[in-house]
């Protein structure tokens, strides 16, 4: 793990809420850079990235969760950490979107690459999309697609990158 990998994990740790506050965790595999009408950096970035996080109480009273998650990647390419709030809508089978910011790894030029994508600014939006069934209790499992860009607010180019995979959720 190089330099960048360990400080956005580390930032991801720092952020994540205390085992009393937290309401579940979460793990998954994605597969990286999935090519969809979102993403632009085809064919740049590879293999797969291994996720794991937490999800908090709903904050305020509500059914708006925080969460926190690190996603890092199996062949060097882009990791990141996300910080976001999530609602999900529905018992045994829901949906759950989410939005939060990250932070990443990968490149942050704000110009093209042959080798990486140039994402064009450290810090990205995150949203995510799941849908998802109640197995048990506790448990759940989802299909989820993340998308990290910065909607050409930080530079003129936003290349952005999808990632779609699944994850069993346990609550605690």
């Amino acid at each position: 793990m190089n330099k960048a990998q360990h400080l956005a994990l580390g930032a991801a740790l720092l952020l994540l809420p205390s085992a009393g506050s937290a309401t579940e965790i979460f793990g998954g595999i994605y597969k990286h850079n999935v090519d969809t009408p979102l993403s632009l950096g085809e064919g740049l970035e590879g293999g797969a990235d291994f996720q794991l996080g937490v999800r908090g109480n709903g904050i305020g009273g509500t059914r708006i969760q925080p969460h926190v998650f690190g996603a890092l990647n199996s062949k060097g390419d882009t990791s990141y950490a996300a910080i976001g709030v999530s609602r999900k809508y529905g018992r045994k089978y829901y949906v759950r979107p989410g939005l939060g910011l990250a932070i990443h790894d990968g490149a942050d030029d704000k110009f093209n690459r042959s080798d990486r994508i140039a994402f064009g600014s450290r810090i990205l939006f995150e949203l995510e999309a799941s849908v998802g069934a109640q197995v048990s209790e506790r448990v759940s499992i989802e299909a989820s697609w993340v998308h990290l860009s910065h909607a050409t607010l930080f530079s003129g180019q936003n290349p952005g990158i999808d990632n779609m995979g699944a994850r069993v959720n346990v609550r605690l």
